[in-house]
């Protein structure tokens, strides 16, 4: 990068919103309809795809989402862009209700709100050449920065490691890390204060992941820039996020700051997932046995959900009340300011090894029981 390379800056923040935070969600709901029916198709149920999500973002956090797939992470992120358009519940940005704001209402906030997609290889227009493609937001808004857009697309790719001499290149000359790169760069045209990352990595090769990575991490230190960071990986997230939501079947069931949720986990799923994570070590101290927990089954249907809590059905912890009361998101006792978990009979804040390992699994546990013997 060269010295007299300049950044975008942050817009102002107004008085006012430095008190609230820069995006909040209330409730949020989003059903798709099922259809079904010969020769008429009628609504016969929904997909309950995200099922009363509460959570906010500062100005300048970065706020991680991570579940496996089909928990309503992508969903999520779709909404708070206002790419979908929610059921019920509110989306509240600086301020400003845009649970249902219409294209008009939502003109002035656009550009504020942008989104990094998943697939790098899809989501660039293959007609198009790179400074077309990030000039376009630039363009679509009416905004012409000093010195022109093709100025201001150059000093964009030299900001996300490419060459700007790039700029009349298609996406098809460019490799899956540096597509994601364009696409970063697309985001940051128009200077945003939110950008919704949706999977940015999960389509990398490992060695490209980290370099992707830590440029958003770079934007998001030098430019104040919020980050709504969707993952199923929990080493990626727990690199980049300072806080931590996690995701079941379209509901938040614990969410907390990075250390507290990574080493300090209530909920048996957060349990369960982190102990399958492909890593040495989750805490400080070499060698610390982790625990090791084996799920059976996949997630429910989310048409047809589990009454009370939806991990019950596979959680070894599951009683009467679990089926009959949906347990509340509150902080439990023992937990820090802001860790919040929703289980009646939550675990203990800890990830050391236990006695002896839950194995849900009935193949798995039968398989290593004749390993054994």
């Amino acid at each position: 990068m060269t010295e007299d390379l300049v950044l975008p800056t942050p817009r102002e923040t107004d008085g006012d919103a430095a008190s609230q935070p820069l995006l909040k969600v209330s409730g949020l709901v989003k059903h798709f309809p099922v259809k079904g029916g010969f020769p008429i198709r009628r609504t016969v149920g929904a997909v309950q795809a995200v099922d009363g999500l509460d959570f906010q973002v500062a100005e300048g956090e970065s706020f991680g989402l991570v579940g496996e797939s089909g928990c309503g992470k992508s969903t999520t992120g779709r909404l708070i862009t206002r790419l979908l358009e929610p059921t019920r519940g509110t989306i509240t940005y600086r301020g400003r209700d845009i649970s249902h704001a219409n294209r008009k209402q939502l003109a002035p906030i656009r550009s504020e709100i942008q989104m990094i997609f998943q697939d790098p290889y899809s989501s660039l227009n293959p007609r198009q050449t790179v400074g077309k493609i990030i000039s376009g937001p630039m363009e679509i808004n009416g905004i012409d920065p000093e010195g022109g857009r093709e100025k201001r697309v150059r000093e964009l790719l030299e900001i996300v490691g490419l060459n700007p001499e790039h700029y009349n290149r298609f996406p098809h000359e460019f490799s899956g890390g540096q597509r994601q790169r364009i696409g970063v760069a697309r985001a940051l045209a128009l200077e945003p204060r939110l950008i919704v990352a949706d999977e940015p990595v999960s389509a990398l090769d490992v060695s490209i992941q980290a370099q992707v990575v830590n440029l958003l991490q770079k934007v998001q230190r030098e430019l104040g820039i919020a980050f709504v960071f969707i993952a199923h990986d929990l080493a990626v997230v727990r690199h980049f996020s300072q806080r931590v939501a996690v995701m079941y079947l379209g509901k938040i069931i614990e969410v907390g700051d990075r250390d507290s949720i990574y080493t300090r986990p209530r909920h048996p799923y957060t349990h369960a997932l982190l102990s399958a994570v492909p890593e040495v070590t989750l805490t400080e101290g070499e060698g610390q046995q982790r625990e090791r927990i084996r799920l059976a089954g996949d997630v429910p249907s989310p048409i047809s959900p589990p009454s009370g809590c939806r991990f019950r059905t596979r959680c070894w912890k599951a009683q009467d009340k679990c089926a009959a009361e949906e347990p509340p998101l509150i902080r439990l006792s023992g937990n820090r300011d802001g860790h919040l978990t929703a289980c009646h009979f939550p675990e203990e804040p800890t990830i050391e090894a236990r006695e002896e390992d839950i194995v849900l699994d009935p193949a798995l546990a039968a398989l290593e029981e004749d390993q054994a013997g």
